[in-house]
């Protein structure tokens, strides 16, 4: 299964409101960090699968026109 960010998102989101209740700007942050580290991985993913259609479709246009 393909890490798509998600566990990170929800993680991050969570850490970030504890932090917001209870004060703590460090846990805040780190909640920010890891929001930021699942859209990356996230946004990878999409581009990966985005590579992997082009090739899929260049590859129907080539086998086309055999």
């Amino acid at each position: 299964m393909e890490d798509r960010g998600t566990l990170d998102k929800v993680k991050g989101r969570i850490k970030e409101a504890a932090g917001d209740l209870v004060g703590d700007h460090k846990l805040e942050a780190e909640g920010n960090l890891d929001q930021a580290k699942g859209k990356a991985k996230e946004t990878a993913a999409n581009i990966k699968d985005a590579a992997r259609d082009a090739a899929d479709k260049a590859r129907d246009v080539v086998d086309g026109d055999r």
